[in-house]
């Protein structure tokens, strides 16, 4: 047992103490945890954090790629206290529902591209990808075609961190040799990064030559095995991957032809972040056969998760009215985050946080595509509030620095310092700021950001490193 720390008035040290000594943090890097600790966050309020020093920073991570209508809003606070009087819990089991639920399943469909009018709840993006991945398996089934059960992913893509939804993902850095993952059934494309395409090949080419593996794929192990196709528009903790114009179409076509169900995460890519609610027609032109989604769903204030897919889908495993989908979560269609996301989407809305999006974001990433000037700066990529800068040693090989050199936690560190979050991911810095950012806000990241990566620059050139 360990010594007892003041419970209700902690100091910040008290607080750096009790989390260190007890929580378990996602992603958690054992040494420099043990070592340094976390960031104790105390408050938050539109775009800014305060840790519990009472620092202030502005949060370009957006929590994470969460926080679309900024903290602290009053009105989201009420109507969280109202459900939680009127209705704080109520299952939505077999044939229970309940007001919140029912009103945002109904707004959720008039929102979605083309027939996709069915949804079902769930905990967040992770059980949204593992739930759908199931209902690839259940409705290929319902089909008559119990064999068609494989799922087709992208290297370099994140779909969540259960069981299932994280071996349908295949990021770097969250396979892991103490952990183990279904690898039988899943299958991982190339990437579809133009950054790292082959050298001399032109962008139209390797879209071409994505296409043709894809296809290649299914000549090998066969259409009759293959059931679904997951693909994040944009591929987000892969660091931001934009695919090749034409790509998602291209790979829609072949699903269409296959009877392969398109499964867009657009866990990151909804409710604004790039502009629009959801970003697989408006943004690439196709209409999937379904949607995950979460995150900007409440902006963050709750947790909750949706599948949304089709009515032809639901057709099919409806029929007759025999079945049982038997899955589902203890909080799916929970009363109080489904008022929440209502209230939030009220929101978004009222203030027109998608056109915000769209204006600002332009500007954002117009500004930060001046990096590129910086020599440790290879890339700067994304689309409007979803910007990722990698970091390499030789702008012309696009070689990175060796892993230990670590040189993106330096910068989001030294960017901490001036009052600055940016998200550190392997050679990577990523950031997705809340909608309601300024153009005047922009400023200040982009100013502090080339602050930094010089800073940082000139320590590793002093360390011996060669950077250009």
């Amino acid at each position: 047992m360990t010594a007892a720390l003041p419970m209700n008035s902690p100091s910040p040290a008290d607080l750096w103490e009790m989390d260190r000594a007890h929580v378990l943090h996602p992603w958690t890097n054992f040494g420099p945890f043990e070592k340094d600790g976390a960031l104790v966050i105390t408050r938050g309020e539109g775009c800014y954090l305060w840790d519990a020093e009472g620092r202030r920073y502005f949060d370009a991570v957006g929590g994470m790629w969460c926080t679309n209508i900024g903290l602290g809003r009053k009105e989201m606070a009420t109507a969280i206290a109202d459900q939680v009087e009127r209705l704080a819990f109520s299952n939505t089991f077999v044939d229970v529902t309940n007001d919140p639920s029912a009103r945002l399943a109904a707004k959720l469909a008039s929102l979605a591209p083309g027939d996709l009018n069915r949804v079902h709840f769930t905990t967040g993006g992770s059980t949204a990808v593992d739930t759908a991945a199931r209902l690839v398996w259940y409705y290929q089934s319902c089909k008559g075609q119990p064999q068609k059960t494989d799922i087709v992913s992208r290297e370099a893509s994140y779909h969540g961190s259960t069981y299932l939804s994280q071996s349908v993902g295949k990021r770097a850095g969250d396979r892991v040799e103490e952990f183990r993952y279904k690898e039988t059934g899943i299958h991982h494309l190339s990437a579809p990064d133009p950054y790292r395409r082959p050298e001399g090949m032109t962008e139209a080419a390797f879209c071409d030559a994505l296409v043709d593996e894809f296809q290649a794929l299914i000549d090998r192990i066969g259409a009759a095995r293959i059931g679904g196709f997951f693909a994040e528009p944009i591929q987000a903790s892969g660091g931001v991957i934009v695919p090749p114009q034409g790509y998602l179409k291209r790979m829609w076509e072949i699903c269409q032809r296959h009877d392969i169900l398109f499964i867009a995460d657009e866990v990151v890519t909804a409710f604004g972040r790039i502009g629009h609610w959801f970003a697989s027609e408006d943004e690439f032109g196709i209409i999937p056969d379904v949607i995950t989604c979460a995150k900007g769903l409440t902006s963050g204030y709750l947790p909750l998760g949706a599948m949304i897919f089709s009515d032809r889908v639901w057709k099919v495993m409806a029929e007759k009215g025999e079945r049982w989908f038997t899955t589902g979560f203890t909080y799916s269609g929970h009363p109080v985050s489904c008022a929440a996301a209502l209230k939030n989407i009220e929101i978004m809305e009222r203030e027109d946080l998608l056109g915000n999006a769209a204006r600002v974001g332009d500007y954002f990433l117009d500004r930060l595509t001046g990096l590129e000037e910086l020599p440790l700066v290879g890339q700067v990529r994304g689309r409007r509030l979803m910007v990722c800068v990698e970091n390499v040693a030789n702008k012309a090989t696009k070689d990175p620095l060796p892993d230990g050199v670590n040189e993106s936690k330096r910068i989001s560190d030294t960017a901490e310092a001036m009052g600055l979050l940016v998200r550190p991911m392997g050679h990577l810095n990523v950031m997705s700021p809340p909608l309601v950012i300024t153009e005047k806000e922009v400023d200040f990241v982009v100013e502090t950001l080339v602050k930094s990566i010089r800073k940082v620059t000139d320590e590793l050139v002093r360390e011996g490193h060669r950077i250009g």
